[in-house]
């Protein structure tokens, strides 16, 4: 008898101008002990079928047909009462969410989300021993150096260290079904490994079963056992992972394996002006918060950085979470405080306050991280992307600067009659194609690019580079372009900074680090990257 066992499964949602069908007649099984992945590119249905494993789905909005059944180990979990539903989630079924920034709860501090699970499930639990139990869990997921920060609050973590929060959550009551929905989207390339081997090994040692949800074929090629593809809501192949990647049967399945960011950054002119650098740059934040002031100290994420990025060139900055990429994004467009001098076309921006950075904000432009958190739930994204153009005084009319969304909506990817929805209602890589719309719509000159195509699948990464090497070609855009994903580092970068605990380890052009890295760090970064297997 398989753990679980889905069959028929479809599931509509409600809507005003009639219900959509986001999946239909979707069957699969998933034995004890087994790894099964779920792919294919955003909106296909993947994660709306783990939803539905643990009824998370936002009911009554959401339904599924009268012959739908999802059965775990042997027990019809559709229709139990939310009573039956509390002791299986988060027990014997966990789900690791893919956007650790909206699953975390901002108020609460990490030990109190990771042990609530704990107290949950473990009748009598001393807080002693779960605190035990935590720093267990974070030495799991490689967090060893939160042992002694047990009341961090979730946006004092890295993306990638809120992942593996994530991570610690799901796996706190040792369960015998992990659904995992994109479980290693916001880590660098040598944590993924290490989540990757964390799985695979817990997975091996409990006999735990895992459904792994995810659009990053590299990691199923690593990992899984089965693999299931999945296009416009029903599962189209269906085979072992070595027989998938040999020889793939259906045409959409063919075009998955083949879609993958490729080319090289555009030729530069020979000469060219300095658009951006920066001189001992240096970005610090306060590690406690003691009660006499004189005894505050400091933490320093930027160490005095000197980077140069030439007139329309793309400088691609990696390096593992919390190693300052962000830091640095954020520091060169002003949005942090930071020590040392910016300049940006010969003017000091170090030395401009609010209110002189203020006309330069349309040409220095920036698509954050996580694209759920940065936009706004209670706007539509038409109403999202004119914004910006409204607060910069672009298209005089409403009528203009919607022929402007428009275009710009068609050129990320999507249907113009996106702009009537809301946020809530997008797959993950869609909602990152709306934030590189808001910020590409202003047509700026300078662009911090925070992770863009982490929650894209293979083929959107490789439409959203070629997105990017046109703008770039059309208007000389100059890219800041922080990534965890060297190959699409390598695709669209001029040169390369490679970054740890705050300090530049090497920097130079693209190909001389690819092809041969001087350092033992930039080395370990491109194995993991390229390597098929853990």
């Amino acid at each position: 008898m398989a753990l679980l066992d889905i069959k028929n499964l479809s599931v509509s949602f409600k809507g005003h101008q009639g219900d959509t069908h986001a999946v239909r007649d979707v069957s699969l099984q998933v034995a004890k002990g087994e790894i099964v992945a779920l792919v294919g590119e955003s909106g296909s249905g993947k994660s709306t079928v783990a939803m539905s494993v643990l009824q998370l789905l936002p009911y009554p909005t959401a339904y599924h047909s009268a012959e739908s059944r999802i059965a775990y180990n042997g027990q019809e979990l559709l229709g139990l009462s939310d009573a039956e539903l509390r002791s299986i989630r988060g027990n014997r079924v966990s789900m690791i969410f893919q956007e650790p920034m909206t699953a975390l709860n901002p108020l609460h501090t990490i030990f109190k989300q990771i042990s609530e699970s704990l107290f949950q499930h473990q009748a009598g639990l001393r807080r002693e021993d779960a605190i035990a139990q935590v720093r267990q869990l974070l030495t799991d997921v490689g967090l060893e150096k939160l042992h002694n920060r047990l009341n961090a609050m979730p946006h004092e973590l890295s993306g990638g260290e809120r992942q593996r929060v994530m991570i610690a959550i799901a796996m706190a009551n040792k369960p015998d079904l992990l659904i995992a929905d994109e479980p290693t989207t916001a880590l660098d390339v040598t944590v993924q490994a290490q989540i990757l081997r964390l799985l695979k090994g817990l997975q091996q040692k409990t006999g735990m079963a895992i459904l792994l949800i995810t659009h990053d074929l590299t990691t199923v090629r690593k990992i899984a056992d089965r693999v299931l593809v999945m296009q416009h809501g029903e599962i189209v192949e269906t085979a072992k992972t070595a027989t998938l990647f040999k020889s793939p049967k259906h045409p959409y399945t063919q075009k998955l394996l083949a879609s993958e960011p490729s080319g090289a950054a555009l030729p530069l002119k020979k000469k060219t002006k300095t658009a951006l650098s920066t001189k001992e740059l240096r970005v610090k934040y306060k590690s406690n918060a003691p009660l006499l002031p004189w005894n505050q100290t400091y933490n320093e994420v930027v160490k005095r950085l000197g980077i140069t990025i030439p007139e329309g060139s793309t400088l691609g900055v990696v390096g593992e979470s919390g190693s300052g990429k962000s830091t640095l994004g954020l520091a060169l467009l002003r949005l942090i405080k930071s020590e040392g001098e910016i300049h940006y076309h010969g003017e000091r921006l170090d030395q401009r306050n609010t209110a002189a950075m203020r006309p330069l904000r349309r040409e220095l432009q920036v698509v954050f991280q996580d694209p759920f958190s940065s936009l706004n739930p209670r706007m539509t994204v038409g109403q999202i992307i004119e914004e910006g153009l409204k607060v910069h005084g672009i298209g005089a009319t409403e009528a203009e600067r919607e022929v402007i969304i428009d275009d710009m909506l068609h050129e990320v990817g999507l249907d113009a009659a996106s702009k009537h929805r809301y946020p809530h209602e997008f797959s993950g890589g869609q909602r990152q194609r709306i934030s590189i719309a808001r910020a590409m719509v202003l047509k700026p000159k300078f662009l911090v690019l925070d992770e863009p195509t982490s929650a894209l699948d293979l083929s959107v990464q490789a439409q959203i580079i070629d997105l990017l090497r046109d703008f770039q070609q059309k208007y000389g855009l100059t890219y800041l372009f922080i990534s965890h994903d060297l190959r699409v580092v390598k695709a669209l970068s001029h040169k390369v900074l490679v970054m740890r605990h705050g300090e530049i380890v090497e920097q130079g052009d693209t190909a001389a680090i690819f092809d041969a890295p001087q350092q033992d760090y930039t080395r370990s970064l491109i194995s993991a990257a390229f390597a098929e297997k853990l």
